[in-house]
C-alpha cells in the first residue's frame, strides 16, 4: 500500500523501519475505531459489555476498547493476549454506527483513536490538580482528563480556534464534565495571566498528521519535507510559549500524531537544550504493564538528537491498535513554590436571580447542585466555575465552568449541561426510554408526544443514562433537547 503515500515519506520510513516497513505501510491504511468508556457513567467494563460490537481492549487504557478493521483479526488477538482482557460483545459495527448510537448521545462513550487514549494515561491527571489542555478541541483528550479527575480540581480546556472551541464545549457537556473552564487564547496570552499555575499540561501539537493519512486526504496532499520542518518550528515555538505555565515539579506531555523525527525527537531535543529546568521522564506505573510493553522508544539516531529523547514513547500502527502517536513526558525540575489557589467557592449572583434559581431548581431536583462557585455571566447564564473569576477576567472564555441554568425575563430554566452531569436519581421526575423506543427519535428530533403527567421539567433517559430535559404542559411532553444538537 506504500504507493498511496508521498514518495519521500515512503523512502524515509523504509530507511528507518527496514524489515518492518511493509507491515507499517499496510497498517497505515487501516481504519480501526476506538471507543473510550466514560467512568462518570459507570464501570467501563460494564458499559462496554452493553454495546453490540465485538470489542478488544486497549492495553494502555482501562477505559479503552477498539474495533479492528477487516484483516486485523490476528493483531486484535495478540493485543487481547498481551493485555489479559478478553473481547466483549458479539457483533460488528462501524464508527458511523457508533456515532449514531444513543449511548454516544448520552455521553456513555467517546470515539477516540486508541493511540490518543495514551495521552491522559501518560499525563496521569489527579483529582484536585490544576491541569491545562492547551490545544483541546475537539475534546477527546480533555474529556478523558476530566473523567480521570473525577470532577475535582480545575481543568482549563483551551484552543486557539474559536469555532473549534464550540465543539469542544459540546463534547465536554455531553460527557458530563463539571470542573472545566473552556478558553480561546494563544499560549503567550495564557502565560502572561497564569504563569506557574498548573500541575500538569498537555500540548497536543499541530503536526503533519502522518498517522492520519488513511483518514485525511489533505494531510497526504500537503505533506512534504518542507511542511514537516515548518511544523517543527511551530511546535517548538508553542512549547517555548507554554513552558512558563507549568509550576516547578509539574508535568508537561507533548504529543503528535505523526512519525517524523523532526517534529518529535528533534523538537524535544531543541527544547531541552534551551530549558535546562526540564527533563524527560520514562512512562511509569501510571501505564499498565501490558501497555508499556507495546510502547516503542524514541529514535535519537534518526536525526542526531540527544540520547535523552530515547525515553520518548512511540506507538506504531503495525504493532498496536490505533493510527500511531508520539509522546514526550517532560518534568519541570524543582519543588512547587507555594500552594496553588483553592478551587473557587465564592458566589457572584444577584439576590433576585439567586432566589429564582433556587426556586426553579428545587422544583426539578431532589438535591441542589453546589452554590459554591456559582457565577452569573453577562449573557445571564449561570455557571458553577472552578476558578476565581478574577483569574480569568479579560481572557477570551467561552464557558467558565459547568453551565447549570439560564435566566430570562425573571425566569430561570435548567440547562442541558446540568442534565448531562446529573445522576437520574437526582431529578424528581424521569421519563425512562429504551434504545429501541420510537419516542427516542422524537425526543432527539425536538418533537413532542401526548403525556398527562405533572407539568414541569423532567429528565429524559435512555437505558438509565441522561439525554436532557423535556417539559410537560397541556397534556404533552415537549422535547427541550438543544436545537443545535438535534438530528438533521
Amino acid at each position: 500500500m506504500s504507493d498511496l503515500w508521498p514518495e519521500a515519506f515512503v523512502a524515509r520510513m523504509r530507511a528507518w523501519l527496514g524489515d518492518d516497513s511493509d507491515d507499517f505501510f499496510v497498517a497505515l491504511g487501516k481504519r480501526d475505531v476506538g471507543i473510550r468508556m466514560n467512568p462518570l457513567r459507570g464501570e467501563p467494563e460494564n458499559l462496554a459489555a452493553r454495546l453490540p460490537w465485538n470489542l478488544s481492549p486497549v492495553p494502555w487504557c482501562s477505559e479503552g476498547w477498539w474495533m479492528a478493521t477487516e484483516g486485523a483479526t490476528a493483531r486484535a488477538k495478540s493485543v487481547r493476549a498481551a493485555s489479559g482482557r478478553g473481547p466483549l460483545g458479539g457483533g460488528h459495527g462501524t464508527g458511523t454506527a457508533l456515532g449514531a448510537h444513543p449511548y454516544h448521545t448520552a455521553g456513555v462513550v467517546y470515539m477516540q483513536d486508541p493511540s490518543a487514549m495514551a495521552a491522559a494515561v501518560l499525563l496521569d491527571p489527579q483529582p484536585g490538580e490544576w491541569v491545562l489542555d492547551l490545544a483541546a478541541a475537539p475534546g477527546s483528550k480533555a474529556t478523558h482528563i476530566s473523567a480521570r479527575m473525577q470532577g475535582q480540581g480545575v481543568l482549563v480546556a483551551n484552543d486557539v480556534a474559536r469555532r473549534r472551541t464550540s465543539v469542544l464545549a459540546m463534547n465536554l457537556e455531553r460527557m458530563g464534565a463539571t470542573n472545566v473552564l473552556v478558553s480561546n487564547a494563544t499560549p503567550d496570552r495564557l502565560a502572561a495571566a497564569w504563569s506557574g499555575l498548573f500541575d500538569a499540561m498537555l500540548v497536543d501539537a499541530p503536526c503533519s498528521g502522518e498517522g492520519m493519512f488513511s483518514r485525511d486526504a489533505r494531510a497526504v496532499a500537503d505533506w512534504s519535507l518542507e511542511t514537516v520542518k515548518g511544523y517543527a518550528r511551530r511546535q517548538l515555538h508553542i512549547l517555548e510559549e507554554a513552558a512558563p505555565l507549568l509550576r516547578p515539579g509539574g508535568r508537561l506531555l507533548y504529543g503528535t500524531c505523526t512519525f517524523s523525527p523532526e517534529e518529535n525527537e528533534g523538537v524535544i531535543g531543541m527544547f531541552l537544550a534551551g530549558h535546562p529546568d526540564f527533563e524527560i521522564a520514562e512512562p511509569g506505573d501510571q501505564v499498565p504493564e501490558a501497555g508499556r510493553g507495546m510502547m516503542g522508544r524514541g529514535h535519537p539516531e534518526w536525526i542526531g538528537a540527544p540520547e535523552a529523547v530515547r525515553r520518548m514513547v512511540r506507538l506504531w500502527p503495525h504493532r498496536s491498535p490505533g493510527h500511531g502517536h508520539t509522546y514526550a513526558l517532560l518534568r519541570r525540575k524543582g519543588e512547587p513554590d507555594g500552594d496553588l489557589p483553592a478551587r473557587w467557592t465564592g458566589r457572584r449572583v444577584p439576590g433576585r436571580v439567586l432566589g429564582a434559581y433556587r426556586q426553579a431548581l428545587q422544583e426539578v431536583l431532589v438535591a441542589m447542585p453546589p452554590e459554591e462557585g456559582l457565577f452569573l455571566s453577562k449573557d445571564d447564564h449561570l455557571y458553577v466555575t472552578p476558578m476565581d473569576p478574577d483569574l480569568w477576567q479579560g481572557l477570551p472564555v467561552l464557558r467558565p465552568g459547568w453551565w447549570v441554568a439560564s435566566s430570562r425575563h425573571g425566569k430561570v430554566n435548567p440547562d442541558h449541561a446540568l442534565a448531562m452531569a446529573l445522576e437520574p436519581e437526582a431529578v424528581r421526575t424521569i421519563v425512562a426510554l429504551t434504545a429501541d423506543d420510537p419516542r427516542l427519535r422524537q425526543y432527539l428530533d425536538g418533537s413532542s408526544w401526548p403525556d398527562d403527567g405533572k407539568p414541569g421539567f423532567v429528565m429524559v433517559t435512555v437505558d438509565g443514562f441522561p439525554l436532557g430535559w423535556a417539559k410537560r404542559a397541556g397534556g404533552r411532553l415537549r422535547s427541550r433537547y438543544p436545537v443545535h444538537l438535534r438530528r438533521r
